[in-house]
């Protein structure tokens, strides 16, 4: 028996009741996920306006028509502005406070825990996740230490194989693995000839394939075994929803040219199409590797200096005249408009099987442009303004590297043509997707729903947006930067967004650092600082920050050790925490806050057997007495999940075993904090749940007061 939503007025509400069966089909959901591609590459974001301009421009004609079939969310964010952290929070559903990926920890082990693909999975989906991974940790399990890119084959993250790392994607949920597992392999995109980068490796399942891959560039590859999986799971379960995580590792690292032209058409009949036949396996291993530029760029040419402009440089290069654009841009703009050809032709190919109307096509990128090339010609993207009408790029806090921007498509119930400012952040898909397959979100997860945006019915619940990362070095000078932007040291950084504001702190020495704020809807660039005049939001971000995040052991922050401040407490308060009872049978511990509960009441503590439903959740205010660091200890028949503010404490369900105990400490401001403790009632018995603590000065754990409980 699976856990089923009913489709209440199209804002698929959860019942909280157990039915055999869907009373509408399930969506399809394929989520499009590329490689440091900028918000401003996308046509219908930027490049559009650019040729208007006659600017120097590609263009992306595929994707502009699936925005125009769909909805534009143009205020959403990816979790961290580089791949790993951010794949990691993706799919753990999950922001940067939370994950154990972090920074630039790359090949890390992505953590043993509920992951896109388990959720879906659990609600009966087949699973698939095709193109690169970079998340698989190191044949030993990984020492949780950061780990920096290094040469195939070598490193923490280069031995192994599916058998030893720990992370592998058949173990992390997904059905069905092909593509890259090793970060550093996504920097070449010729696995066998490897032109610029070397050779690299290909798995499908557990068998490496690259030997076989003669002549495949990798973003015709994976959409052909994209389409190849699709159309056999169709044939074979017809009635099987499927989730597909197409993870390019284009435009990334080396820029490449594809072999040759597109093959004409696309879906079934046309475009890129598996062989299986090892030295053709697809039908573009032909012609010359690295060879072929898109006609409309390869003679484009543009008005101006040489580029990149030279500063206080006289003489023929300072003259502004028509030039040839430089090769790696034509190189660039081809490896772009290759992707969105892919994108066209898988979109063909749901239309051809006729699944297309109840499929959710979501696509989006990693995180900001980068500057890298992987040739000898260096790449700046500010040719192209690939960063759109921000500042910043890859491993930048700036907008530019880390608005991204996503295109989202699903015929039945996204209506078209439509534009959404809303600010969303990755994590929120793994509620989002939750809801509309049926089922619960866990209650780990941190996002909120985006159906009511997609949809237009409904209210939107708002999205935390927050990051934080550390990398050494400075932001890119590009003239078209504000000057306080360029050069500018990076190091410990961290993002929030509250409503219409963002705060931005660069070079963190200590938390009492301040947060730079800025009206990112009317100042897109960041370049009027509010922060003199807001003195109030500013302290609401310095609080905020400390609310909704973990520290990690992996990743030390300036902040790690601040007491999280207490409140705001709710005008009216009584004594004694709310309880809510949740019939029917879980997958795991839900996010009982969107459900409707069967009965509900008060309680002065803690007390499961208030109800035999199953599921309950407690809420209220834990008031401390004093500042320090307050451990808490949980044991629960089925499962548990604590929450103080939005930080999780307690973390007792994915592999928890029940009557075991789970123990989190957190640094606590004296006063009254928001507390939430979602319980899964195993149904094998009397319900059983037990929470203590032991505060500041306690030697040992102890019964939760019922005077310290509000609600």
């Amino acid at each position: 028996m699976k856990f089923i939503a009913t489709f209440a007025s199209l804002g698929l509400a959860l019942s909280g009741t157990v039915i055999a069966a869907a009373p509408a089909p399930r969506p399809n959901i394929l989520f499009i996920l590329t490689d440091d591609l900028g918000y401003g590459d996308i046509g219908v974001f930027f490049q559009n306006q650019r040729q208007a301009k006659h600017e120097a421009a590609g263009d992306t004609p595929n994707l502009d028509k699936m925005a125009a079939e769909g909805i534009q969310l143009r205020g959403h964010y990816c979790p961290a502005p580089v791949c790993a952290p951010s794949r990691a929070s993706l799919l753990g559903g999950v922001t940067q406070g939370h994950a154990n990926v972090r920074d630039n920890q790359f090949d890390k082990a992505i953590e043993d825990n509920h992951t896109l693909a388990t959720v879906l999975k659990g609600a009966g989906y087949a699973t698939a996740a095709i193109g690169k991974w970079g998340l698989q940790g190191s044949p030993n399990g990984g020492d949780g230490e950061a780990e920096e890119a290094v040469p195939a084959g070598k490193g923490k993250g280069g031995a192994g194989s599916p058998a030893t790392w720990p992370a592998y994607p058949t173990k992390r949920g997904f059905d069905y693995f092909f593509g890259y597992v090793r970060h550093n392999d996504g920097h070449e995109h010729y696995p066998k000839e490897g032109p610029h980068a070397g050779a690299k490796q290909v798995w499908d399942n557990s068998v490496e394939i690259s030997a076989q891959l003669d002549k495949c560039y990798t973003a015709d590859l994976f959409t052909a075994r994209a389409k190849k999986w699709i159309t056999d799971e169709k044939a074979s379960t017809p009635d099987k929803p499927f989730f597909l995580y197409l993870a390019y590792d284009t435009p990334h690292a080396a820029i490449e040219l594809p072999t040759g032209p597109y093959p004409a058409g696309g879906g079934l009949k046309g475009g890129v199409h598996w062989t299986g036949k090892p030295g053709e396996m697809i039908n573009t291993a032909t012609g010359t590797v690295d060879s072929y530029y898109y006609p409309e760029y390869a003679d484009a040419t543009y008005t101006g200096p040489a580029f990149p402009v030279k500063k206080n440089k006289a003489g023929p290069d300072s003259v502004v005249q028509k030039r040839p654009w430089p090769d790696v841009y034509k190189r660039y703009a081809s490896c772009v408009h290759r992707l969105d050809q892919c994108v066209g032709d898988i979109g063909q190919l749901l239309k051809d099987l006729k699944i297309d109307d109840n499929t959710l096509v979501i696509f989006a990128s990693d995180n900001g442009v980068s500057q890298e090339s992987g040739l000898p010609e260096p790449f700046h993207p500010n040719f192209f303004h690939s960063f759109g009408p921000f500042d910043g790029i890859k491993r930048d806090c700036w907008e530019g590297g880390i608005r991204v921007g996503a295109i989202v498509r699903w015929p039945a119930f996204v209506p078209p043509k439509r534009v959404s400012e809303s600010p969303s952040q990755s994590h929120d898909w793994m509620t989002t997707f939750a809801e509309v397959a049926g089922i619960p979100a866990p209650a780990r997860a941190d996002g909120v729903s985006l159906v009511p945006t997609l949809t237009g019915k409904g209210e939107q619940k708002p999205s935390t947006v927050y990051v934080e990362y550390n990398f050494p070095g400075k932001t890119p000078d590009y003239p078209e930067f504000d000057a306080a932007h360029r050069g500018r040291e990076r190091k410990e950084m961290q993002a929030i967004r509250l409503g219409d504001f963002i705060g931005v702190r660069y070079n963190i020495q200590s938390h009492t650092d301040a947060f730079e704020i800025y009206d990112v809807t009317k100042d897109p660039e960041e370049t009027r600082n509010l922060a003199k005049d807001n003195a109030s939001l500013e302290q609401q971000m310095k609080d905020r920050v400390l609310q909704l995040r973990r520290p990690n052991p992996t990743t030390k922050r300036p902040y790690d050790n601040e007491l999280v401040p207490a409140g705001p407490v709710a005008a009216k308060s009584a004594p004694g925490l709310a309880w809510s009872a949740y019939d029917g049978r879980f997958p795991w511990v839900p996010r009982f806050d969107l459900l409707t509960p069967a009965k509900s009441g008060v309680s002065p503590r803690i007390d499961a057997t208030v109800s035999t439903a199953g599921g309950q959740r407690w809420s209220g205010y834990l008031t401390v007495p004093a500042d320090g660091d307050y451990t808490f200890a949980l044991k629960a028949d089925g499962g548990a999940v604590l929450r103080l503010h939005d930080a999780t404490v307690i973390d007792a369900d994915f592999g928890y075993h029940g009557g075991t105990v789970r123990q989190g400490s957190i640094r606590l401001k004296a006063g009254s904090h928001p507390v939430s403790l979602c319980y899964l009632h195993s149904g094998a018995a009397s319900p059983a749940l037990d929470l203590q603590w032991r505060p500041p000065g306690a030697n040992e754990l102890q019964p939760i007061p019922d005077g310290v409980c509000s609600h």
